[in-house]
């Protein structure tokens, strides 16, 4: 393809994804297709010849979007607000089409010094102290990986630079809740520590916030049974309730026993763009790691994570690996991010970023969010004041945990009506939620933060939530 044979391709393909936007609020929210049924409607073998951009769209159309679940449609409550702007849209076109190879900062210098600019951008909107430094991950789940493997090496004094963990004299323990995400319990896997070396604590049984106390006693319990306590690692924002783990009291405990501390705040560091909601982070400045995602609440299109570090020197030890045919002469005046994470290549991603922010403006985001808040508390009283349905968990952000408890009903019975009603509400296409269990029972959860969902779209929802419900009943 040419670029002018490109030129004309993007403008058909521009239009198509602009049409595509505009209807999304008449598609069902829910993917409607059976397990098989896309790949079974595409050829089986490549196409030796080229085909019509036509052709393309066309399948696009026919095929691939009845098989999405569409997270920018109003109706979509569901997991997490997974917004995707049409100005970070614009910046990952614009990351594809300068295809940089960002290995060194000699391969792209502007990759590497417009990621410095916006990670410092989002740590000042943030209200971060300046000793933290960000890189941009794929993902959360990669940020949490890499934070464990740095609490492993400085819990092992840089074992891998010797006998690795099998030289370790005492098992490493790390601590998080049971509510926290399941990257994280991943994460504390792969980094090598064991399911055995994995501890959850307890909770708060009314926030769902890990307890301190219960964190002590757990780390002086391993002191005395000869292992050495590695890492906590404290949720901001858990993904069943958005419940926020007491980081000012949990720092100081795990400081004692030299334990890291890694803050997973994947969707609800965005609220720390929000003055007035900032002492929901209250103590995070002490912690050794933080991960939150823009591509989430904040509107950047994925693939945009972002992990702060405070001790670069640590995680750069751990990370680097320089062959010699990377070496330049500016190696020691650079930030070198293939030093920062697992990959050696990486997207240019922090265009995406830089394209949000600058198109968008901060103010219009922080408007943004304050909207959903307030969704969110309209529902969380509005839900509370209606017999038979109950609030199930603290509104600190934009999640409402509830059920609907119709009188004579508890125990599975109770599961099974719960699911009936919100399976068919997703069935319906009109709205989409997640199931989730709470202390063992299922719960309906409602994210609320869909770039497009107003407070008209969640009024409508509470209507659908009562009349599935209802209808549910009456089977």
């Amino acid at each position: 393809m040419t670029p002018e044979e490109f030129r004309a391709a993007g403008h058909q393909l521009i239009d198509w994804v602009a049409d595509h936007r505009a209807r999304i609020p008449d598609l069902p929210v829910a993917a409607r297709t059976r397990p098989g049924e896309i790949s079974g409607a595409l050829p089986v073998h490549a196409p030796q010849e080229p085909e019509s951009l036509e052709a393309v769209l066309a399948d696009l159309d026919a095929i691939v979007v009845r098989g999405v679940t569409q997270t920018q449609h109003p109706g979509f409550y569901g997991w997490f607000p997974s917004n995707a702007s049409l100005s970070s849209v614009l910046g990952d076109i614009a990351s594809g089409g300068l295809a940089a190879l960002g290995i060194t900062w000699q391969s792209a210098p502007a990759l590497t010094e417009i990621e410095q600019v916006v990670t410092e951008w989002l740590r000042e909107l943030t209200g971060l102290d300046p000793a933290w430094k960000g890189a941009i991950q794929d993902t959360a789940s990669t940020g949490t990986l890499v934070a464990m493997l740095a609490a492993r090496e400085r819990a092992s004094e840089l074992s891998e630079h010797a006998g690795g963990l099998q030289s370790v004299a005492q098992p490493l323990v790390v601590y998080s809740s049971a509510h926290a995400h399941s990257s994280v319990p991943k994460a504390v896997l792969l980094s090598g520590f064991g399911s055995d070396n994995l501890r959850f604590v307890d909770v708060d049984p009314t926030t769902y916030a890990m307890d301190p106390k219960a964190l002590e006693a757990a780390m002086a319990a391993d002191v005395a049974a000869g292992r050495k306590p590695a890492a906590v690692i404290a949720a901001l924002g858990t993904t069943g309730t958005t419940a926020f783990d007491p980081v000012a009291e949990i720092v100081p405990i795990a400081q004692r026993y030299g334990a890291w501390v890694h803050v997973d705040a994947a969707m609800a560091g965005s609220a720390m763009i929000l003055p007035e909601m900032r002492h929901l982070f209250a103590g995070i400045d002490g912690a050794d790691s933080i991960v939150w995602n823009p591509h989430k609440w904040l509107g950047t299109i994925l693939d945009c994570s972002l992990l702060y570090v405070r001790d670069v020197d640590h995680l750069v030890a751990c990370m680097s690996t320089t062959p010699s045919y990377l070496r330049s002469s500016a190696d020691d005046q650079v930030v070198q991010y293939k030093d920062w994470g697992i990959p050696l290549g990486r997207r240019f991603r922090a265009l995406k970023l830089w394209f949000h922010l600058r198109l968008e403006g901060v103010e219009a985001i922080r408007e943004r969010l304050r909207r959903d808040l307030a969704n969110a508390q309209w529902l969380a009283e509005t839900v509370a004041a209606e017999p038979d349905w109950r609030v199930l968990a603290p509104v600190d952000l934009q999640t409402v945990c509830l059920r609907h408890e119709p009188a004579g009903l508890d125990g599975e019975a109770l599961d099974r009506h719960t699911l009936a009603w919100a399976d068919a509400l997703n069935a319906s296409g009109t709205a989409f939620v997640s199931p989730s269990k709470l202390d063992g029972r299922w719960m309906v959860r409602v994210s609320i933060g869909a770039e497009a969902t107003e407070r008209s779209d969640v009024e409508g929802l509470w209507a659908a939530l009562r009349a599935n419900a209802d209808a549910a009943g009456t089977q």
